[in-house]
């Protein structure tokens, strides 16, 4: 597999020994465009002229979405799943950082998080739904009393946390919601990205007695239903534009791809934040190009 740009910035920032080197790592730089991405593809159809791309708030969402938002989505989540990630593979290998729990990192957790809340101030209403809905998602899609992650669908359906930061951009320019087929077509990508990143911990998760959409339906069955996920979006994504739809069909062509050939799922997975970014980037160029061209 080619080296990311991600591990190269992994390669340069400060030692894992370090509190700003710990930080950076449990904001797993290999998934910092997972939430800034879309931020970028929100902004670009929002905009009407290259001036709004670089606005103030529009920069703020998405330096924020990139590291302080990671921080505290991965944060939360390696505060409580420290138990579990015992037996996380994950972990193991040294792509992820293990959770070392001092007062420090958990203060500075939660500070990331209620930074987020700074945003209100420039937001229109339903971007500051949608802000409350991401931060929500994102605390009980770990934490107690709902931990969605525990939970088979809901663990999936809550995965939807992750195009939200492309809603509260486009908000914020266009003062109005995407296109809700945008935003359904989105939201089942999510569903299924999730659930077919969680293929790989189904072992480790039954080992740690952690029920998941992918533990319930086993190895086989958790295929099918990522490639139902995605088909749906890409259906869903027609009502937009066909060409959206069409490009949203490369998810089930890779995992008939990964089956027919036999490739190792452990290691497929880590293949997604490439071909995240390269699709991401192609809705971004369609994007400019009807804003410069029309």
């Amino acid at each position: 597999m080619p080296e990311l740009p991600t591990d190269r910035i992994t390669a340069v920032i400060p030692p894992e020994e370090t509190l700003l080197g710990y930080l950076l790592r449990l904001s797993r730089p290999r998934f910092w465009l997972y939430l800034g991405g879309p931020v970028i593809v929100g902004v670009s159809y929002a905009a009407d002229g290259p001036g709004e791309l670089f606005s103030p708030l529009a920069i703020a969402l998405f330096l924020y979405f990139t590291i302080p938002g990671n921080v505290f989505l991965y944060g939360v989540n390696d505060i409580f799943d420290a138990d579990i990630d015992e037996h996380n593979p994950k972990k193991d290998e040294g792509r992820e950082v293990s959770y070392r729990g001092d007062s420090a990192v958990t203060a500075i957790v939660v500070a990331s998080g209620a930074l987020a809340l700074l945003f209100m101030l420039g937001l229109p209403t339903l971007g500051i739904v949608a802000l409350l809905v991401w931060i929500a998602l994102s605390v009980e899609y770990s934490a107690p009393p709902l931990r969605f992650k525990t939970t088979p669908f809901l663990d999936s359906i809550s995965n939807g946390l992750y195009i939200l930061p492309g809603v509260i951009g486009y908000t914020a320019i266009e003062g109005v919601a995407p296109p809700a087929t945008a935003v359904v077509g989105a939201w089942l990508w999510a569903m299924g990205m999730h659930t077919f990143s969680a293929i790989p911990d189904i072992e480790p998760d039954r080992e740690a007695g952690i029920q998941t959409t992918a533990t319930f339906l086993g190895e086989s069955n958790t295929y099918y239903y990522c490639v139902m996920c995605w088909l749906m979006a890409s259906f869903a994504f027609n009502f937009t534009h066909w060409v959206f739809g069409l490009l949203l069909l490369v998810y089930p062509g890779l995992v008939f791809g990964i089956l027919g050939v036999g490739v190792d799922i452990d290691e497929a997975y880590w293949w997604y934040p490439a071909i995240n970014t390269i699709v991401g980037m192609v809705f971004t160029l369609i994007a400019l190009w009807v804003m410069l061209y029309g």
